[in-house]
């Protein structure tokens, strides 16, 4: 793997995190199967990509030093 990207894009780390509370729900009585938890980690994603752009523009606005 040579390309780097944030944590917070990976579907690995995402679809890990949505399994884990699936099991969890799972154990409160709550079910979710494989397509609605793969639907949840998608949506995680591109709300992650968002956000990182949005902090991003934010800080690039907020900024008091210019980029050398």
């Amino acid at each position: 793997m040579v390309d780097e990207k944030p944590w917070y894009l990976s579907k690995t780390i995402w679809g890990s995190l949505v399994a884990i509370a699936a099991a969890l729900a799972s154990a409160l009585g709550v079910s979710l199967d494989a397509a609605s938890q793969a639907e949840i980690t998608e949506v995680i994603v591109q709300l992650a990509g968002a956000a990182g752009a949005l902090i991003a523009i934010y800080g690039r606005l907020s900024a008091t030093d210019i980029i050398a």
